[in-house]
């Protein structure tokens, strides 16, 4: 999945490992890793052995981001609890570095996987789930236009701590007014000299 700023493809163990290493190192504190049922790694051996561990997996089936500016991976996402019977898909396992968070890269990366989901493989909807203590995460949601349907309590033990998970989601139907809203939020024209956003993908989205 290529855009104008990031590269989303298949993760390789072997050529983004050190990528990956390296960006998430600049969490010196883990907090990327707090709500995730893994990490931090102590080392990048370890973070190999994680690597090799999912990148073969179907379901979740794992993505490195790569910024193309540096042609570097510098994050990680996948589609799992892939159900096309029901066409069902949910996007999730997303871990950001600190290089990746709050950018136009990160953005047009989960634009893309949308819009693989619903305009090349037909799903229906479109999932996204979170530690519903995890504020970051359920503000991204809303950002990107998914809607929140509640909260599932004590539904996991998450490195012995409870998780009560929080559940959105996009609907074919709703898609085409999200995708022009992407479409005009990621236009070239809507970001300055110093990449700043002229207009937010909220506004976008109420134009």
């Amino acid at each position: 999945m290529t855009g104008r700023t990031v590269i989303v493809e298949p993760l390789d163990p072997v050529r983004h490992g050190h990528d990956l290493w390296t960006a998430f190192a600049a969490d010196r504190e883990g907090r990327g890793w707090v709500y995730l049922p893994y990490g931090p790694f102590a080392d990048e051996r370890a973070l190999g052995v994680w690597l090799a561990g999912v990148a073969p997996r179907e379901d979740p089936l794992f993505h490195a981001i790569i910024a193309r500016a540096s042609g570097t991976a510098v994050g990680v996402a996948s589609y799992l609890r892939i159900d096309p019977p029901h066409g069902v898909i949910e996007v999730g396992h997303l871990h950001f570095s600190p290089a990746l968070q709050r950018t136009a890269i990160a953005t047009e990366a989960m634009y893309l996987m949308m819009a693989r989901a619903f305009d090349e493989l037909g799903y229906r909807r479109y999932e996204w789930k979170c530690n519903a203590l995890n504020a970051p995460s359920c503000a991204a949601a809303l950002r990107f236009g998914f809607r929140y349907e509640g909260t599932f309590r004590q539904a996991q033990v998450v490195k012995g701590h409870n998780r009560d998970t929080a559940w959105y989601s996009i609907l074919d139907s709703e898609w085409p007014a999200l995708k022009g809203s992407f479409e005009r939020w990621l236009a070239p024209a809507n970001f300055d000299a110093s990449g700043r956003q002229r207009r937010s993908l909220a506004a976008m989205r109420g134009a």
